[in-house]
């Protein structure tokens, strides 16, 4: 993932990767979320990139997406995970013919005119992540004239920001079905509760979001299904969510080889003479590091590249993880105290990049269905 499929953006989007830097450590620190840097990122126009071009946008493809995200990532990591999900929920509902095309033209076109941002929220505090399955408690009443929903996510990343959410939830019917109902985010009955205060990723904002009796017309129900309906994956959106996030992490660890690179060019212990990078077991220990980004580059290019079907694509962001997660210990391990300083980042970026394995799909089923098709169980 060297940029190379960012070529009339390189410069500006490099620009703008080392102002995110700049205040990371900042928001970091604080668990404040960076308005600033979706600022950017709107004043660029990269809210719109994965809008096609019937609505205004640019059709951005997974392989251009990867390295866009990888990149943001370098700089703040919570950042690129606004943006990925931005990213994927457009690609995702501008394909999705279910969902009426003015309804769909009205959603992209205010991410391409105005940068308005997006994202889905599914997970709730009693479900759990919806791909381990259940039917959500966020539940939507069926009136004359609409809908009225009620319930609570979690891990509501991008919350402070988001114009639109995508809340997954039931209906009140006798025979529950299930989809996703669009929601303005500055409706009456929308609440934001600011409980997101994890180790890693401190600054995306992932707070919980209280809908309290929302009105909804009848066609923000976007598609609704019996829940066995949604058993079989979308092998897109499946692509889209593991290789962008494989990305994000692959940036992650770029950027701590980035800092630990300057870091042993410049560190000259007193018994040595001469700086730490002159040790073979330091070039060895690089070594290692640089192996493992550049597999993970291989992996997501030709993942993106299209055939690798759903389990291949959650090996791939499994691997991509451990990988990313790796590097970066391998770094902190060759610092010493001075990784774990939070005078440096390398310790944020440890903690950023553990948060990894937490994305769909967590190791366990990654592997586990892997391991069924190997057997053909």
């Amino acid at each position: 993932m060297d940029g190379s499929l960012l070529p009339r953006r390189a410069d500006p989007l490099r620009e703008m990767v080392q102002r995110f830097a700049a205040g990371a450590a900042r928001h970091d620190r604080d668990g404040s979320f960076p308005h600033e840097n979706i600022a950017l990122l709107r004043e660029g126009g990269l809210l719109g990139m994965t809008v096609p071009p019937e609505f205004g946008g640019h059709g951005m493809g997974l392989s251009w997406a990867a390295e866009l995200v990888g990149t943001v990532a370098e700089g703040c990591p919570a950042t690129a995970l606004v943006l990925a999900m931005q990213l994927i929920q457009h690609r995702g509902l501008a394909r999705n013919t279910a969902v009426p095309r003015a309804l769909r033209a009205r959603i992209a076109q205010g991410a391409v005119e105005r940068g308005e941002l997006m994202n889905a929220l599914r997970v709730e505090p009693e479900l759990g992540t919806p791909a381990r399955g259940g039917l959500p408690a966020t539940t939507a009443r069926r009136l004359a004239n609409g809908w009225r929903l009620s319930g609570r996510k979690i891990y509501s990343t991008g919350a402070p920001a988001l114009d639109w959410g995508l809340v997954w939830a039931r209906t009140d019917e006798a025979s529950p079905r299930t989809g996703l109902f669009l929601v303005p985010m500055r409706a009456p009955g929308v609440r934001i509760v600011e409980t997101w205060d994890q180790a890693g990723l401190r600054a995306s904002g992932s707070h919980d979001v209280v809908f309290e009796e929302v009105a909804l017309p009848e066609e923000h129900a976007l598609e609704l299904r019996s829940p066995s309906a949604w058993a079989a994956p979308d092998a897109d959106a499946v692509a889209w969510n593991t290789l962008l996030i494989a990305a994000l992490y692959t940036g992650v660890a770029r950027a701590a080889r980035d800092w630990l690179l300057g870091f042993l060019r410049a560190r000259v212990p007193a018994n040595l003479g001469a700086p730490l990078a002159t040790l073979p077991r330091v070039q060895e220990a690089v070594g290692r590091i640089e192996a493992l980004i550049l597999t993970n580059a291989h992996l997501i290019a030709g993942a993106a590249g299209g055939g690798s079907g759903a389990t291949g694509l959650g090996l791939v962001k499994t691997v991509a993880a451990d990988n990313a997660i790796a590097a970066v210990q391998e770094a902190v391990a060759l610092c010493g105290n001075h990784g774990l300083s939070r005078a440096n980042p390398l310790e944020r970026h440890l903690r950023d990049v553990l948060c990894a394995r937490i994305h769909t799909p967590q190791p366990d089923a990654a592997l586990l269905a892997a391991g069924r098709a190997a057997l053909s169980l």
